[in-house]
């Protein structure tokens, strides 16, 4: 399994070039560090807390963040396997978070309370996908 923390810099120019104006889901696949890997001059660098308890760290403290902008959580669900796709990715949390613009997930991300919570996420995570989905209607067919 291939590690996936942050966008690269082609991939966040990508989403920045997209209508900042629609809203949009993100699709958030994440697997966690057995421990947390803070950096060593972090406060909790020694605590030896996991990379879900850090994940949880991360959620308690952007959880307003996320409402502030206007942000919700749309889905969570629980892994169980996968039947079509790499065997060896599995996922520790699932979730759809909605936003109701571009402007809005680029707002959280820049807030300084976010830039400040980061940091368990960073600890926290193994690797993750993070994908952007445009609203479509639904229907009774696939495509």
């Amino acid at each position: 399994m291939s590690t996936y923390l942050d966008p690269d810099r082609a991939q966040f120019d990508a989403f920045k070039a997209l209508d900042r104006d629609a809203e949009l889901n993100m699709l958030n696949l994440v697997k966690f560090n057995d421990l947390a890997n803070y950096p060593g001059d972090h406060i909790l660098a020694r605590d030896g807390l996991t990379g879900a308890q850090a994940y949880g760290n991360y959620g308690t403290q952007t959880a307003p963040i996320l409402a502030k902008v206007g942000g919700s959580i749309l889905w969570r669900g629980q892994f169980e396997c996968t039947l079509i796709g790499p065997s060896d990715e599995t996922w520790d949390a699932m979730f759809i978070a909605h936003y109701p613009t571009a402007h809005a997930f680029l707002a959280m991300i820049s807030d300084p309370a976010y830039q400040k919570a980061v940091v368990h996420r960073q600890a926290a995570v193994k690797t993750s996908r993070l994908i952007r989905s445009a609203h479509l209607p639904l229907t009774d067919k696939f495509a």
